[in-house]
C-alpha cells in the first residue's frame, strides 16, 4: 500500500471538513463537532477500518485493529450509530461517559491506547458536540472482536468527571495546550510510554515511542524545545509538519493523522505551536 496516496485520498475524501476548518469557530454544534472528530482529534486515524487503498471512507468509524504487541490486542470499536454492532443503542450519556472516562455501558473499562488521561479534560461543549456529530454519521455494520490485555486494566481512570469548561478559542498556548493534550492528544504518542502510560511528569513530549505498521517503524519525535527537538524550527516549519507531514522537504510516517489535520484552522495550529515553544526542552529519550 502506498501510504502516501492513501493519505492524499484521506484527505480528498475529508474535503467536506475544509469549509468548516476555514472557519474561526464553527457555527452549529453539528459543525463543531464534525471538525473536532474529522480534523483535529482525527478519531477516524484509529476507528476507520482499512482497505486495500488505505482507510476506507465507506466505512468511516466502523472500528479496526488498531494495535497487536505483547501487552495487548486493541480494537477500535465501532463507533456509527449501528444499533447492532455499533453505539447506535447506547444513551448520549453512556457515550459521553465511555470517551470521557472509558466507562462502557456495562460499567467494563477500556483500555489502552485510548487516551482517556487526557480525555478527562475534554470541555462539556465539545463532548456534547462530538456525541451529536457520531449520532449523524451514517450508521456501519461492522462487528469489532473484543481487545485482549495481558496487563491488569485499572477499575477506573479516576473519580465522575462532573463539568469541564474548555479554555477560550485562539492562537494561546491555553489553547493550544487543550488541542494537543484533551483533543488531539499530542502529548500521549509524543511522551516517553512507563508502565502506568504517559510519563509526563518526567517527560512530556519528549518523544522516543515506537510504532509499528505497514509502514515499518517510527518513532515519535521530541516536541519540546530542546536541540533534540524543536530549536531552530520556524513556526511554519512546524505548521506544515502537522497538517502536510512533510520534515525538511520529506514526507513523515504514520500513525500521525495528516490527512486529518490538513484541514485545522490557522489559529487552531499556531495555538498548538505556540504551547509546543512553553514546554520544558527534553532530550529525547534514550
Amino acid at each position: 500500500m502506498d501510504l502516501r496516496k492513501a493519505t492524499a485520498r484521506v484527505a480528498l475524501l475529508l474535503a467536506g471538513a475544509a469549509a468548516i476548518g476555514g472557519a474561526a469557530q464553527a457555527e452549529t454544534q453539528l459543525e463543531r463537532g464534525e471538525y473536532l472528530v474529522r480534523v483535529v482529534a482525527a478519531c477516524g486515524n484509529c476507528h476507520t477500518p482499512f482497505g486495500p487503498q488505505g482507510p476506507d471512507m465507506t466505512r468511516e468509524l466502523g472500528g479496526r485493529l488498531v494495535e497487536k504487541n505483547e501487552a495487548f490486542e486493541a480494537w477500535a470499536p465501532n463507533i456509527t450509530p449501528d444499533p447492532e454492532t455499533g453505539v447506535g443503542a447506547w444513551s448520549d450519556a453512556e457515550l459521553k461517559r465511555a470517551i470521557r472516562e472509558g466507562i462502557r455501558p456495562d460499567g467494563s473499562v477500556i483500555g489502552p491506547p485510548m487516551p482517556f488521561l487526557f480525555y478527562r479534560d475534554l470541555g462539556d461543549a465539545d463532548l456534547e458536540a462530538i456525541v451529536a456529530f457520531l449520532r449523524s454519521v451514517a450508521p456501519v455494520k461492522n462487528e469489532t472482536p473484543e481487545s485482549v490485555y495481558n496487563l491488569p486494566l485499572p477499575p477506573s481512570y479516576g473519580p465522575p468527571v462532573e463539568s469541564v469548561t474548555a479554555p477560550e478559542r485562539g492562537p494561546t498556548a491555553d489553547y493550544g495546550e487543550y488541542l494537543a493534550g484533551p483533543v488531539a492528544h499530542c502529548m500521549e504518542c509524543h511522551t516517553r510510554l512507563g508502565p502506568a502510560g504517559p510519563m509526563i511528569s518526567t517527560h512530556l513530549g519528549s518523544g522516543g515511542n515506537e510504532f509499528h505498521g505497514p509502514w515499518g517503524t517510527s518513532v515519535s519525535s521530541n516536541l519540546t524545545p530542546h536541540a533534540d527537538g524543536l530549536a531552530g524550527r520556524s513556526d511554519e516549519e512546524l505548521i506544515t509538519m502537522i497538517r502536510m507531514g512533510i520534515r525538511d522537504g520529506k514526507p513523515m510516517l504514520p500513525p500521525m493523522g495528516y490527512a486529518y489535520y490538513a484541514n485545522m484552522t490557522d489559529e487552531d495550529a499556531q495555538a498548538i505551536v505556540a504551547y509546543l515553544r512553553t514546554l520544558p526542552p527534553l532530550p529525547l529519550p534514550e
